[in-house]
């Protein structure tokens, strides 16, 4: 008689994640309904190593991502759906990864303990459930039970943190809800599956307006502008939308159950903006808070989260006090500022396998272009479309002139390879110090939201980020930032309270010039641009 085995993979990086972060010493591993514990015990070296940590004598400063990864490394999420429904494609798209694909598998071949984690996108962990067939009261215990010992773990990282719910938005007298699945949402509205946020996710919005177009009769749309006839569609999907899926929703799972409609084609991008957004803020109300924060960082559809989650992290530590930082002291601007980048770079989350932002000649392009970027024109205190759009038209019209045979990107002079001097002053208090951090952290924070525009969610390359570089640099938004910042800077007189005016100065420059979802629809109309790779200089 012959033994079935099965083979269980164990990453390294979680191994070592868990040693660091657990008193215990413990790493432990959930296959289906088996706990399988790992005690880990440390060599004298290593030993050695974190009492010299503890005690502050070591070599470099700790990015606070390294402590947040450590407590929750992922995003985890269970997405439910019958195959066609497009949950690969929402997947994929979400999160800016090209091959999430589970089809290819056999109904009940996957586990749904089986863990999805994308090489393309590691922040993310995808447990995936076929859809509830009428009659099949097996799948619907499967998940439940899952659902159950998920949140009956202790860590944010075991834990489940979100279900997408997906169906595909029937046609116009069609039923969306099976027996199955109204089971599911009844376990849901009774508290039975405790907090973990359900999101029910209409797919395929796209086909429903392109069906009520063709079926528009003359009289509607007679004498009507595109925009006017664009809105009477609109109107009536929302309508069908109640009729056909909404009412019976909040039938059986309460008039609070969060929904979005969503589409993945290219003009309906600002769906899946929508879809993250009420994931992120229910997972903020239900989950730990590192987890809300793992949200924001493993998704790559929404530039506005990632400057939330960046302060969020920097709040937790540096961005305190940046003016009076003990952590700094004896410590080279260099070195200070790095920890700051580290930081920064981790929670944009770019697919950078070559490390490219976090390399010295980032870093240093960065500094210098603290030091070298004017101090712009006044600045208006009212936010408006038009400096979203001039940064946008900046963008657009680079990137049309590359569309023509490459040559490669120079950036300005001023913010070359030679490091600025004073990155290798000693951390003092002073209000120049003060205001270089205040400038790096914004500049750095907008060059990234520049490069989440340009570069689309593809591998990045040196001739991107130099291109993100150049539009920021170019466009009136680094000048008027530096402007905003030297402001804040000649106002400051008491020093007792620089660290935190300054902390509120931060987040309140770095929200002004964050792009919002009207100005990024207008930028997907730029031509597309291949951005292969090419030397720094």
């Amino acid at each position: 008689m012959k033994t079935k085995h099965r083979d269980i993979t164990f990453n390294p990086d979680d191994v070592f994640r868990a040693y660091s972060a657990s008193e215990r010493r413990e790493y432990t591993k959930i296959h289906g309904k088996i706990n399988i514990v790992i005690d880990l015990s440390g060599s004298a070296t290593t030993e050695q190593a974190e009492q010299s940590i503890s005690s502050g004598q070591s070599l470099e400063l700790r990015p606070t991502t390294s402590e947040l990864f450590r407590k929750c490394p992922r995003f985890r999420i269970l997405v439910i759906g019958k195959t066609g429904v497009g949950k690969s494609s929402v997947i994929n798209h979400a999160f800016g990864v090209e091959n999430t694909s589970t089809s290819h598998f056999k109904p009940g071949e996957v586990s749904i303990d089986h863990e999805f984690i994308s090489p393309e996108n590691d922040k993310f962990v995808l447990h995936d459930s076929k859809g509830f067939e009428p009659g099949d009261e097996d799948n619907l215990k499967i998940v439940e039970d899952f659902i159950d010992r998920r949140r009956n773990m202790l860590t944010p990282e075991h834990q489940l943190h979100a279900i997408w719910l997906c169906f595909e938005v029937p046609r116009a007298g069609g039923r969306l809800l099976e027996t199955g699945t109204e089971d599911f949402l009844k376990l849901k509205s009774s508290g039975k599956l405790g907090n973990v946020p359900v999101i029910v996710v209409l797919t395929k919005y796209d086909m429903l307006i392109g069906r009520i177009e063709r079926n528009l009769d003359e009289t509607s749309a007679n004498g009507l502008n595109d925009k006017a006839i664009k809105e009477v569609v609109k109107n009536k999907a929302e309508a069908e939308l109640q009729n056909t899926c909404i009412g019976p929703l909040k039938q059986f799972a309460g008039p609070d159950i969060p929904y979005v409609t969503i589409s993945t084609e290219a003009d309906y991008k600002q769906t899946l903006v929508h879809l993250i957004e009420i994931t992120e803020s229910c997972v903020g109300r239900y989950s730990a808070p590192e987890a809300a924060v793992m949200t924001s960082i493993a998704q790559r559809v929404h530039p506005g989260l990632k400057i939330k989650a960046s302060i969020e992290v920097g709040k937790k530590r540096y961005w305190k006090a940046l003016g009076s930082c003990p952590m700094f002291q004896n410590r080279s601007m260099w070195d200070c500022l790095r920890v700051l980048h580290i930081d920064i770079v981790d929670v944009w989350n770019f697919r950078d396998p070559h490390k490219y932002l976090h390399s010295q000649e980032f870093r240093t392009m960065m500094m210098n272009i603290v030091d070298k970027i004017e101090v712009g024109p006044a600045t208006n205190p009212t936010k408006t479309m038009a400096f979203g759009l001039s940064m946008v038209g900046t963008i657009a019209g680079i990137v049309s002139a590359l569309a023509g045979p490459a040559a490669p990107i120079v950036v300005p002079i001023a913010i070359g390879a030679v490091l600025a001097v004073w990155a290798y002053d000693v951390y003092q208090i002073s209000h120049a110090v003060l205001q270089r951090f205040m400038a790096y952290i914004i500049h750095l924070t907008l060059v990234l939201q520049t490069l989440y525009l340009v570069s689309e969610s593809q591998e990045l390359t040196r001739r991107a980020i130099k291109l993100a570089v150049k539009c920021y640099v170019d466009s009136p938004m680094s000048g008027e930032a530096n402007t905003r910042i030297q402001d804040y800077d000649d106002q400051l007189t008491i020093v007792d309270r620089m660290d935190s005016d300054a902390l509120d100065k931060i987040v309140e420059v770095m929200q002004f010039y964050s792009i919002d979802e009207a100005q990024m629809s207008k930028l997907r109309e730029k031509p597309h641009v291949d951005l292969p790779d090419e030397p720094w200089s």
